[in-house]
C-alpha cells in the first residue's frame, strides 16, 4: 500500500464532518423553535402586545369582510345555477312535448 490515504477513508472523514455540521445546525434550529414556541405561549406585554392585538383585530375584520363578500358571490352563483337548471328543465320539457 502506498503512503496515500485510501479514497474510502477520505470520503468517510468528509461524511463524518458533514454529519457533525448537520447535527450542530439541527441543534441551532431546535433551540430557535423552542424559543419561538416559548414566545408564543407567553402573554403579550406592554404596548407591543396591544399593537399586535390591534393588528390581529384589523386582519380579523378584513377577513370577515372578505368572507361576507365571498358568501354573497356564492349565493349569486347558486341563484344562477338554479336559474340555468330551470331553463334546462323547461327546454327539456318543451322538446319532449314537441316529439309527441
Amino acid at each position: 500500500m502506498s503512503a496515500k490515504e485510501r479514497p474510502e477513508a477520505a470520503a468517510f472523514r468528509e461524511l463524518e464532518t458533514l454529519v457533525r455540521h448537520l447535527g450542530e445546525d439541527l441543534a441551532v434550529y431546535r433551540r430557535r423553535a423552542v424559543q419561538a414556541e416559548t414566545q408564543l405561549k407567553e402573554p403579550p406585554s406592554g404596548g407591543r402586545g396591544k399593537a399586535a392585538s390591534s393588528a390581529l383585530e384589523a386582519e380579523n375584520a378584513s377577513l370577515k369582510t372578505r368572507l361576507s363578500r365571498a358568501e354573497e358571490r356564492m349565493h349569486q352563483m347558486m341563484e344562477r345555477v338554479r336559474f340555468l337548471r330551470q331553463q334546462l328543465q323547461a327546454d327539456g320539457a318543451t322538446a319532449g312535448s314537441g316529439r309527441k
